[in-house]
């Protein structure tokens, strides 16, 4: 009688059942990496059970499929490395039906069962047990052996309860890897909300617009108009005064984003010589004026749209802004015509230009940051020799 058979004839008493799964449990608590748990289990499924031949499978969902993922015996001729590692569809063979069903199989005979698959060599015996939670097949362990009725009712249970620990510590791993991945993707993401603002605040304060604005408020001054001068300044002051007070919140009020955007657009005309007109509608409802809305976005739209105009030098635009508001939401409806027979081909692009964000890109990173659900639609048109563009945002009401 061969050594292996006697082992099988000798079933392990239940003291050493414990102690095998206690030596697992302390084994996969030390492993940080799905690659150390599999290693590891391949390895003791060896030393610890008697077997001679073990390879551990991970599914692969996408591509529907089971992959060598560790192995201890032939399979692992040096190191943690697989030896000709193979593939097997789910549903195909002894493991890919074990991983397709979740439930374990024990072959006394794998000449008898069509299913076998021939690996490295043939053996006879084999033993396949998933790697599962309730929710999930992570994957199977599979061992084999070269003599006939080898694994036992023992063996499928030790095999059974050690998958079930492995399984356990398999998901705790991907959960904490994913918790990790989406701590470091937030912070990525406040990261660049923080350069965002300071972009957006330094774009809008840029050295041409500020010049721009001064120069036009001195040159009130030196004409004799200084009250127009001072209700200038005023209006650069408290612009200024805005952005400082804003650029650490991620909220502003409506109505202080509504005095803002005024304060903005009668600067921006000055320094443009009136070469655009704009109003802007607002709900006559007091408390609908309590809204806020996220922050900085309204601005970089806005100069978005006046670095358009300038920089094309459209004739007879008007711009008209509408504010609705409604329980969870403030609709922003932002329209702009002008000649379409007069459009300048400028190719000449200031160099802070090149630098402003983009208002879609904005949003898109606000959704992403936030979960916001910002909605944006963009609107075309020509008639009657004149263009006319629409944007409109459903932002979210905050207050």
């Amino acid at each position: 009688m061969s050594a292996n058979n006697s082992q099988k004839r000798q079933p392990i008493n239940m003291e050493e059942f414990e102690d095998i799964l206690i030596y697992f449990s302390k084994t996969f608590i030390g492993n940080d990496t799905e690659e150390d748990i599999l290693w590891d289990l391949a390895k003791n499924c060896i030393s610890k059970l008697g077997f001679v031949d073990c390879v551990i499978y991970l599914v692969d969902h996408e591509h529907e499929c089971l992959i060598q993922k560790a192995a201890y015996g032939p399979k692992n001729p040096k190191d943690r490395s697989v030896y000709n590692p193979v593939r097997i569809t789910l549903g195909k063979g002894i493991s890919g039906t074990v991983a397709m069903t979740g439930t374990a199989e024990m072959i006394p005979d794998t000449s008898k069962d069509p299913r076998y698959i021939v690996d490295d060599e043939v053996r006879l015996s084999e033993i396949t047990v998933p790697i599962a939670t309730d929710e999930m097949v992570y994957g199977v362990i599979d061992c084999e052996h070269p003599e006939k009725d080898f694994f036992t009712s023992q063996h499928l249970k030790m095999l059974t309860a050690i998958a079930s620990i492995c399984a356990i510590k398999i998901n705790k791993v991907r959960a904490d890897k994913l918790l990790m991945e989406k701590q470091e993707n937030l912070l990525k993401i406040k990261q660049e909300m923080i350069e965002l603002k300071l972009k957006a605040f330094n774009s809008q304060m840029n050295p041409h617009f500020v010049f721009n604005a001064l120069n036009a408020i001195q040159f009130f001054i030196t004409s004799g108009n200084k009250k127009l001068a001072l209700g200038y300044f005023s209006v650069f002051s408290k612009l200024i005064r805005f952005y400082l007070k804003h650029l650490d919140k991620e909220t502003v009020g409506l109505k202080d984003e509504i005095d803002m955007l005024n304060a903005y657009l009668k600067l921006q005309k000055l320094r443009y010589n009136d070469q655009f007109e704009y109003e802007i509608e607002t709900d006559d409802r007091k408390k609908g004026m309590e809204a806020c809305i996220p922050s900085f976005i309204l601005q970089t739209l806005f100069e978005n749209i006046i670095e358009e105009i300038t920089c094309n030098q459209y004739s007879n635009c008007v711009m008209r802004t509408v504010f609705s508001i409604e329980s969870d939401a403030v609709l922003v409806d932002i329209s702009y015509t002008y000649d379409s027979n007069i459009v300048m081909d400028r190719k000449y692009t200031p160099e802070y230009r090149e630098r402003m964000i983009q208002w879609q890109d904005q949003i898109d990173l606000l959704n992403t940051a936030k979960g916001y659900g910002i909605e944006k639609k963009i609107f075309k048109k020509e008639s009657a020799g004149l263009k006319s563009e629409s944007i409109v945002l459903r932002l979210p009401n905050l207050s």
